[in-house]
């Protein structure tokens, strides 16, 4: 199954934990992460000019379209479970969407500061294995 893919900053705690969270809400495994450190993120954003591609997170369609900052949230949102009314939402106030996400953009170190180990203790990218059923361990 081909996934669209969401690529956010590896040396930024806060875009870490961001981008973690959104995985955990992926139940249906519809998004992969990849930092864009990563070499590949140069493949896929090969039309974005290099100064723009740290200032916010991307998320590439499988088609290979870009949607950058404010302008991914629906796009993201409508791939995660209930996901539906914030992509609505995001639709409807575009201009409100850019302002909220760069007002966050703009506090990603400060955010990443108050989260401390908890921002800096995830990997996004890292494939997670189901937790075993209560009681029982691997072995």
């Amino acid at each position: 199954m081909q996934r669209a893919t969401v690529l956010y900053d590896e040396d930024c705690g806060f875009c870490r934990w961001s981008a973690d969270r959104i995985r955990s809400w992926d139940r249906r495994n519809a998004l992969r992460f990849l930092p864009l450190q990563d070499p590949e993120a140069d493949r896929l954003l090969h039309d974005l000019p290099l100064e723009r591609r740290p200032a916010s997170w991307h998320l590439v369609e499988v088609d290979g379209r870009v949607w950058s900052a404010g302008a991914a949230v629906p796009r993201l949102a409508r791939r995660l479970p209930g996901g539906g009314s914030l992509a609505v939402l995001a639709e409807s106030a575009p201009g409100l969407t850019d302002l909220v996400y760069a007002a966050v953009a703009r506090r990603r170190t400060m955010l990443g500061r108050l989260l401390g180990q908890q921002a800096c203790s995830v990997d996004p990218s890292r494939v997670r294995t189901p937790p075993a059923p209560d009681g029982l361990t691997g072995g």
